[in-house]
């Protein structure tokens, strides 16, 4: 009940503030026209205002559309019925296609997209293993799945996200599961681990298992205490692995082991990526804009029966992975995009499988 209470202060504090915010929109605008000059030269505050604005007004339209599905369903009785988690995968869907289009434009971004990601066409649910670094990286995950290659991701998320007031009322509905990085116990790390298998039992063939093995956005702090902690354990081999890894994290196996365990059968599709990498802190965001810049996704499919049984196998397979996904991103540093118009939609090539 705590949970729901926070998320309904949330939804209302949302609307609230988008409230106010447009109805000074025009203050807002004029006090960023003029400071854009000032700044940079490059619109840096009208596009950060832009961007604010609409982010604000798709939560507000989200949570409204979310409260009238909730009366739908009979004030929540329904609300987990397949045709009501269909609806809410659909405002998913839109809340991310016109967030990201705007971003792309505003932003000037770009996605090419390489090797062998899911098709829409293709049966069987697939277990998805991604890089995590930079901005908006798992935002641009779940719309390639769920707008490009038609899969309904159930992703595992930090507990931070969770605060999010329509993200975390839309996620709360859907399967998802949102968990600490850090649990501090083995009793936690096992109740997380039962949670996972949980979400990624019972894949149907449009459904995507995500998880991000790290645990979190690749910095140098959270790197070294990465291998620092290894080492704690008494696993030197694995820190020592962990130390030649300089753009990635070491992962953590918990979450997916339990997941392959969990979903026997489902391919395993690994996701490594580049473009924002350095944009870490708010202050490195700023100074980008517009970011002009190109995001390389990766994929890799393994089929499952390439996948290792046994546990202690399977460990060192998920650390080998990460170790090619660290070495393409040394071999793959994207340039900065050049003036001018953007392309349409992803750039699509289908290099050889990693091996």
């Amino acid at each position: 009940m705590t949970g729901l209470l926070r998320r309904t202060a949330l939804g209302a504090a949302m609307v609230a503030l988008t409230v106010l915010v447009v109805v000074t929109v025009p203050l807002w605008l004029v006090v960023a026209a003029a400071a854009s000059p000032l700044v940079s030269g490059r619109l840096r505050p009208l596009r950060l205002v832009w961007l604010l604005l609409l982010h604000l007004l798709l939560e507000t339209a989200m949570i409204v559309v979310m409260l009238v599905l909730w009366v739908a369903s009979g004030f929540g009785w329904a609300i987990r019925r397949p045709w009501f988690e269909r609806a809410h995968y659909g405002l998913m869907r839109c809340y991310l296609v016109v967030m990201f289009r705007a971003a792309r434009r505003v932003l000037r971004l770009q996605i090419t997209v390489e090797g062998d990601p899911p098709r829409p066409t293709e049966p069987g649910g697939i277990l998805v293993l991604s890089r995590h670094a930079g901005p908006g990286d798992s935002f641009i995950l779940v719309y390639a799945l769920l707008h490009w290659y038609g899969r309904e991701p159930r992703v595992v998320l930090k507990d931070t996200m969770s605060l999010d007031p329509a993200i975390g009322l839309l996620l709360h509905r859907l399967p998802a599961r949102f968990i600490s990085p850090n649990p501090g116990s083995s009793a936690a790390s096992a109740a997380i681990e039962a949670q996972i298998t949980e979400l990624a039992t019972g894949l149907d063939d449009d459904d995507a298992f995500v998880i991000f093995p790290e645990g979190g956005n690749f910095t140098e702090a959270r790197r070294d205490r990465a291998i620092a902690s290894l080492h704690r354990l008494g696993l030197h081999a694995m820190a020592r692995r962990a130390e030649r890894m300089t753009n990635v994290l070491a992962p953590r196996p918990g979450g997916v082991l339990a997941a392959l365990d969990a979903a026997p059968e489902a391919d395993v599709a690994l996701v490594g990526h580049t473009g924002l990498d350095h944009m870490v802190t708010v202050t490195d965001i700023w100074r980008e804009l517009p970011m002009d810049k190109e995001i390389v996704m990766r994929w890799w499919r393994v089929p499952r029966a390439e996948v290792p049984q046994g546990r202690d196998e399977r460990i060192d397979w998920l650390f080998t992975r990460w170790e090619q996904i660290d070495a393409w991103i040394d071999e793959h540093q994207p340039a900065d995009l050049p003036r001018g118009r953007l392309p349409a939609e992803p750039v699509l090539e289908r290099p050889a499988p990693m091996r």
